[in-house]
């Protein structure tokens, strides 16, 4: 895949980013507004879950009924959500759709009515969203390990916190939309069949004119306990296991995504071997790689029966911690195989590069062209990994379980 990157940072602060792909008749992009749960109120966490459904609820000339009739007659796949920095509104269509997919999004974010007779539906809609978890243990242990894990206000639970969802007023949605949807600091990523001058032209029609506030700033708080329990009487045990690593802008990145790769990259990996497949403990274990724009985080899950999980525990943290002792060459050869597929995957998509270059954006100020990336994976080894781990050697972790009794971590794994 040919790629061809563009950007210009327009005189109000927001970021217009671009990849034109040859071989697709396909356009996406993807709007990271600072707007995300970490720019909630401290004692009003859940105003950014609220606000992401009621401004489609009519924008500018439109009402609700025409907004969605407008987006569903230009094709779109659209989605939007609350992330712990941004809120992201996502879209992508035939390429001829770009620019009118654009103007409508331009008054969604800008000029959004918040009517208030919809604010009781919204809210309803959002304590759905947070009961779900309730019936979803395995997510609802990862929304809840995140905000022991990082620092507050980055640990913030993005869909809100109950009592917030059930007071927060239609003034209050208003305030803080009007305090915090802001051009400086907001990204658009773009990403597919593109003409750079039309698009930027477009936006600095669109866009150009929307007035910055003032800056945000947020500050690092307290952590949550470090080992912690949630009781629930039910026959399972999910185990929640989070350490920190180096952020993606780190050199260090790829040898931190070979290293997870390897402890849970398929049926191969470590995690899988030895505590599934070897010893039968837990039906599922896996782990991830998440990444604020100042550190990072391995994420560790294993769910199984509550008779073994201590001993589900015990050997997730015995492997995890003895990955400093060797990495074999066959071990990186598959974590290059898996990375490397997801890159080429993910090359071929418009929306999926929408996504990243945004992303890229914010994280590096740049975007990493997808050679770059295969050349990274490629120079990968035994040793670079090892290397890596000696550095930044998984410890202090953060370690949360739910189901009917609390487990016990050994002195020696802490």
């Amino acid at each position: 895949m040919s790629e061809e990157f563009f950007h210009h940072k327009f005189a109000n602060g927001l970021t217009l980013v671009a990849e034109k792909m040859k071989g697709v008749r396909s356009a996406a992009f993807t709007f990271l507004v600072p707007a995300g749960a970490a720019y909630d109120p401290p004692d009003r966490g859940g105003l950014a879950a609220l606000l992401v459904d009621p401004i489609f609820r009519g924008a500018g000339p439109r009402d609700s009924r025409q907004v969605m009739s407008d987006l569903d007659n230009l094709g779109l796949q659209r989605g939007e959500g609350v992330e712990t920095v941004h809120t992201s509104l996502f879209a992508a269509t035939v390429a001829t759709n770009l620019i009118p997919a654009l103007e409508i999004y331009a008054d969604v974010v800008r000029r959004p009515h918040l009517p208030a007779d919809e604010v009781d539906a919204v809210r309803a809609l959002a304590l759905q969203e947070l009961q779900a978890l309730e019936d979803e243990p395995r997510q609802k242990i990862f929304v809840e390990l995140r905000s022991r894990h990082f620092p507050q206000p980055w640990g913030r639970p993005t869909v809100g916190l109950r009592p917030v969802l059930e007071s927060a007023t239609h003034e209050e949605l208003v305030t803080h939309r009007a305090q915090v949807y802001r051009p400086n600091g907001a990204i658009l990523g773009v990403a597919g069949d593109i003409d750079w001058h039309q698009l930027q032209e477009a936006v600095d029609r669109l866009f150009g004119d929307w007035p910055p506030l003032g800056t945000l700033q947020l500050d690092a708080g307290s952590r949550g306990p470090k080992t912690d329990h949630i009781n629930q009487e039910t026959t399972q045990t999910q185990i929640g296991i989070a350490y920190d690593t180096v952020a993606y802008r780190d050199p260090d990145y790829f040898n931190a995504q070979g290293c997870v790769s390897v402890l849970s990259g398929g049926s191969s990996s470590r995690l899988f071997t030895e505590v599934r497949e070897k010893r039968g403990l837990c039906y599922a274990v896996y782990a991830s790689y998440h990444s604020l724009v100042h550190t990072g985080a391995v994420v560790c899950y294993a769910g199984t029966t509550s008779e073994r999980a201590q001993e589900t525990l015990e050997v997730t943290l015995r492997e995890i911690t003895r990955m400093p002792e060797g990495i074999g060459h066959d071990e990186v050869a598959r974590a290059q195989a898996g990375l490397k597929a997801s890159l080429i995957m993910q090359g071929e998509s418009s929306s999926a590069r929408s996504a990243a270059v945004a992303s890229d954006w914010y994280h590096l100020g740049r975007v990493r062209d997808l050679n770059e990336m295969q050349t990274a994976i490629d120079v990968l080894t035994p040793a670079s990994i090892l290397e890596y781990l000696q550095r930044h050697p998984p410890a202090d972790f953060t370690i949360l379980t739910l189901g009917p009794a609390p487990l016990e971590v050994p002195a020696d794994l802490r």
